[in-house]
This record gives structure tokens, sequence and C-alpha cells, in this order.
């Protein structure tokens, strides 16, 4: 099967806090610890600052083990891409920290292969940039960093409902300055959400609006408003959401630019607990006992 009907596959069948979370939060009975591996080495953020941190936030749940795995930089001789072959065989779920140059095929593939038979996936903030041009890529991801030309666009109204813009029109991907803004839950039932504040603010951090995509069978778990008045879009754009993908799952945080707004209670709660998500299809982590204050 050529790449390009991969992902037409995976479209048809629904591709598919270090110290401010409390060290009590456990893996609350369940058994074993989930294997995760937070792939960097490559972004236009300082993934050697939130990597560090993104380690400890998760074992500081008591829920996972933790490897990284840093790549070439782009610069590398050839021998050393080579080498950089992530191994999945015992990976329950994989958090990307990473935008930079494209994998190998044998890459992809094994990504692919892993999600559809069950692996789970997480985007952190920037590794929305990346690999703009692995279809299969974007289908798992749903929405990323794009131009308007690459997708179509999904934000909320202000009834809640869904509005989907057509690729080449409306605003392409980015953000305003950075400030703090509320965050606001829109499905309290799904397992991630359940326990967080209906409505939060969220430290000062990038809000990013106008995220494009394939956005088949998303399903968005929280909103930010994105204000004209600070170069936003006037829309309630997407901040969290999944995609199902075969038999895998797919978790989105928009998030965390750097440490501050990363070790933000709620979104790191929100983060720790989608890569349990992504790995389990459950959350045993509990929600922070003592969440923000809402912004009205």
């Amino acid at each position: 099967m050529t790449l390009a009907n991969r992902g037409l596959f995976l479209a048809a069948i629904g591709c598919l806090l270090a110290s401010l979370i409390a060290p009590a939060w456990g893996a609350d009975g369940a058994a074993g610890k989930i294997n995760v591996l937070i792939i960097d080495g490559q972004n236009n953020h300082k993934w050697q600052e939130t990597t560090p941190v993104l380690k400890e936030m998760l074992l500081q749940t008591g829920r996972f083990n933790v490897d990284v795995l840093t790549s070439p930089p782009a610069k590398a001789p050839k021998d050393a891409w080579e080498k950089f072959r992530p191994d999945l065989s015992k990976v329950n779920v994989v958090l990307v920290n990473y935008t930079g140059s494209p994998w190998s095929k044998d890459i992809e593939k094994d990504f692919e292969t892993f999600v559809q038979n069950g692996g789970g996936l997480v985007f952190y903030h920037a590794a929305v940039f990346s690999h703009p041009r692995w279809e299969t890529w974007n289908l798992m991801m749903g929405m990323g960093w794009r131009d308007a030309k690459a997708g179509d666009r999904l934000v909320l109204d202000d009834s809640g409902k869904v509005v989907r813009t057509p690729k080449g029109e409306g605003p392409r991907s980015g953000h305003g300055p950075a400030h703090a803004f509320a965050v606001v839950m829109r499905d309290k039932d799904h397992p991630v959400m359940k326990g967080l504040p209906e409505k939060w603010t969220h430290v000062k951090d990038e809000l990013y609006h106008g995220m494009r995509g394939p956005a088949k069978d998303m399903h968005i778990l929280a909103t930010a408003w994105s204000d004209p008045k600070g170069k936003g879009t006037g829309a309630h754009e997407p901040m969290a959401w999944t995609v199902p993908c075969g038999t895998g799952r797919v978790f989105v945080t928009l998030l965390g630019h750097d440490v501050p707004a990363l070790k933000a209670p709620v979104g790191a709660a929100l983060l720790v607990r989608g890569v349990e998500w992504a790995a389990t299809g459950k959350v045993t982590i509990p929600a922070p006992k003592a969440p923000a204050a809402a912004t009205e």
C-alpha cells in the first residue's frame, strides 16, 4: 500500500508538574506503568528546557516510565540520520516535542503501524509544526500550524457549535502576543477532562489560532477566545483535542510555550492526563486539588 493510499485508508477508518504537581498523584492502583517515549532534538522552541520538565511532570505522577530520544541536528551527517530510528516495540505512547527535519520513510511506516495498532501519540505545543508533507501524520494530528491552503480549520461559535472553514479561506496559522487567557472545557465527561474546572485562567502563553489540516474525526476538548484586540481571530480556537486512529488514540494540546506555561497547574494536569489517556483510553491521574480561578 502506498503512503497516499495508507493516508486515505486512515481517513476512512477515522484516523482513528514538576513541583507544581503533587507527588501524591499516583497510579490509583492501576497495574503496571506506562512506557512513554519523548522525541525531541529539533524545534523552533526551547526543547532543551521543556523536555526535562515534561519528563519530570510525568514521573511525578508515578504512572509512567519515561525515555527520551533526541534526533540529530538538522545538518548532521547522513550516517547520523541513518542511525536515528525510534524503537516503538516497548512503547505505549510517544510524546512529540519535535519539529524539524523530515524523518525517513521507514520511521513514517513504523509510526503509522504503531498508532493503527493501538499505540498512543501526543502532540505538545509546537509539535503541530512538524512534518507538513506527511499525509498520515496530518490525519493523525487533525490540525497543525499550516498555511491556509493546507487544509480546513475548525473553531467553535458562541453557542459551542463547531464551524468548519474550508482550506484557502480565512486566516493561516498564527498567534498574537503571549498573554494570560481563559480556557473553556468543551466536554466535561471525557476522561481527560473529568474533574478539571469548566473554565480556568491559563498563564501567559501563546494562544495559537488558525490551525489547519484534514480535521477529520476531531473531538475538541477545550478552547480559548482569540481576542481581535490582541491580534486574534475573534473565534473560540481549539486548545486541546483528540483524534481516533485505527485502534490508537491521539491527544493534542497547544498549551505550554515555555517552562512557566508548561508548569501551569491545570494545563499540566491536562497534558499528563492526556498522555495516560492516549496510552490506555482511561485516566487514573486525579485532577489538581486546587484548580485556578476562572476568568470571567
